[in-house]
């Protein structure tokens, strides 16, 4: 009896030393797991770092301290973060009464035709506000977001960019300029790091009725399910949104709010290299800022406490109209620029009502002003009040002038193009593209636009001739420097034109397949 005990006794403890190793090697490969995600998070985050298209910062947003900078102020493409301040004038009307969430957007041809990522709505078609903004912080929808834009805008996707400058102005945004609702490319359409910040904070402070909208992880699009591009909501602890943005001049762009333990920072990473680098350097920024970030500033009514998104939102399917829905006429008042102060707080003034830009036959109505939320610098802009609604005479005046182009080469990079996967004006060199020269054929030239490097100009070129059809089959592409302001310009042109005739022709194929462009004798 006591050998077999002995035996029975052996053979437990092999079985419970067996079991004890496994558990020991599980728990070890688990570690080494951890482990080798840390290291390639912290690898990632040192190359974005070094990135010499990179631009970040992180602001504490109960106090408007600036906790992490670089590059801040440095002038950068927004790519699809434009479609933030796109939310926001959604937002500003939706808050006044203007429109409400099932009210039907109508998509125009030029509304349909936009580049993807999109919903795909065919030209006639509606979908509701809300389809809109869902389409915008999941799929970063472009057709959807110049169907919004042309609404508020009056039936004017360039209306729509005046106000949206001029709000951005009036929130002390005042490096940044607007030029479309979406985000693709434009050489004029630019804005900083500590500018997104700003815009960040105040969409979160100005209209926390609506932006749980930001952390939505999925929602049904007729018999689509559209899940967001934004990988950090849900994946780290406090982020509620806000957005990605991606093309290939303007690079990775990334805008989060953390909310957590009573702490509070909005984050921005922009010109990334790819996806998981961009996100990899939010992260970092995230587990080292927000410990220094204060639990005082404010009340916590200051901070909005939106109630989180449901995982997975139902919609309506799009409709086709019986009839094309009217655009309203009615627009809101554009706002002067106003000096931006030192840190984050927004401004203490609201817009003020007699700004005007040159929009032909357009009444133009604004909003009383109301007193400001809070007290706290950060959330100080009176917001319009949704009533006592005027309309003024229009008076023409000179439209908001952008700012200088960033003149730092941004060179095309290969990367994860997951988010925002667009058809661009900046694409991969051509081995057979033409030689720049200095000043390029003489004779007649058609100019596309303008470019702070040499590199960016030529692909704008490229795109270009790539929708001009026969009219540019023989045409020689060319930049040509200049300065401005001190910085060096690039001319985008095409030449090779046997006289004016050809050239005007080749400009109007151009502006039909929706490029701008003149034509000159060189």
């Amino acid at each position: 009896m006591q050998a077999k005990s002995g035996i029975v006794s052996r053979s437990v403890s092999s079985v419970s030393s067996s079991r004890s190793g496994s558990f020991f090697a599980r728990l070890l490969a688990i570690l080494s797991v951890a482990v080798t995600i840390v290291m390639v998070d912290s690898v990632n985050a040192d190359a974005e770092a070094a990135n010499p298209k990179y631009a970040g910062i992180v602001v504490d947003a109960k106090t408007g301290n600036v906790l992490y900078s670089e590059n801040a102020d440095r002038l950068q493409y927004p790519a699809s973060l434009t479609k933030m301040m796109t939310l926001y004038m959604t937002f500003e009307a939706l808050e006044q009464g203007r429109i409400r969430l099932d009210t039907p957007v109508p998509f125009s041809a030029h509304a349909s035709a936009q580049a993807p990522t999109k919903l795909g709505v065919r030209a006639g078609g509606t979908i509701t506000v809300e389809q809109g903004i869902l389409g915008l912080v999941t799929l970063s929808a472009n057709d959807a977001a110049t169907a919004l834009g042309e609404m508020l805008g009056g039936g004017s996707e360039d209306r729509f960019a005046q106000l949206m400058t001029a709000k951005a102005h009036a929130l002390g945004m005042t490096r940044t300029t607007y030029r479309n609702a979406n985000g693709l490319p434009n050489t004029a359409q630019m804005t900083t790091a500590r500018d997104q910040a700003r815009l960040g904070i105040a969409l979160r402070q100005h209209f926390p009725q609506y932006y749980g909208y930001f952390s939505t992880r999925a929602f049904k699009f007729g018999s689509r399910t559209i899940r967001s591009h934004n990988r950090l909501v849900g994946s780290v602890r406090g982020v509620d949104g806000i957005k990605t943005g991606y093309t290939r001049a303007a690079g990775f762009n990334l805008v989060s709010s953390v909310q957590v333990d009573g702490k509070s920072i909005v984050g921005v990473v922009m010109g990334g290299a790819s996806t998981p680098a961009r996100d990899a350097q939010m992260r970092n920024l995230i587990a080292s800022y927000l410990p220094k970030a204060s639990s005082r500033g404010g009340s916590s009514a200051l901070i909005a406490q939106a109630a989180p998104a449901p995982v997975m939102i139902v919609t309506p399917a799009p409709v086709q109209p019986k009839k094309a829905q009217q655009m309203a006429k009615t627009i809101t008042a554009a706002q002067p620029p106003i000096s931006a102060a030192a840190d984050l707080s927004l401004p203490h003034k609201g817009p003020l009502p007699d700004a005007r830009y040159q929009v032909a036959e357009t009444e133009v109505a604004y909003a009383e002003t109301a007193a400001p939320k809070s007290d706290n610098p950060l959330v100080a802009q009176p917001m319009p009040a949704p009533t006592k609604v005027k309309t003024m005479a229009f008076k023409p005046q000179a439209a908001v002038a952008a700012p200088k182009p960033m003149p730092a080469s941004m060179p095309s990079e290969q990367g994860d193009t997951s988010v925002d996967n667009v058809t661009t004006a900046s694409t991969t060199p051509s081995p057979t593209r033409a030689a720049s020269t200095s000043n390029g054929p003489t004779g007649w030239v058609v100019q596309v636009g303008v470019s702070p490097s040499r590199q960016m100009a030529m692909d704008l070129l490229e795109g270009a001739k790539s929708k001009g059809g026969k009219a540019l089959a023989s045409a020689k592409p060319f930049a040509v420097a200049y300065a401005a302001g001190g910085d060096q310009l690039y001319r985008a042109r095409f030449g090779g034109f046997d006289d004016q005739r050809d050239a005007v022709n080749a400009c109007k194929a151009l502006k039909k397949a929706g490029i701008k462009c003149w034509a000159a004798a060189q």
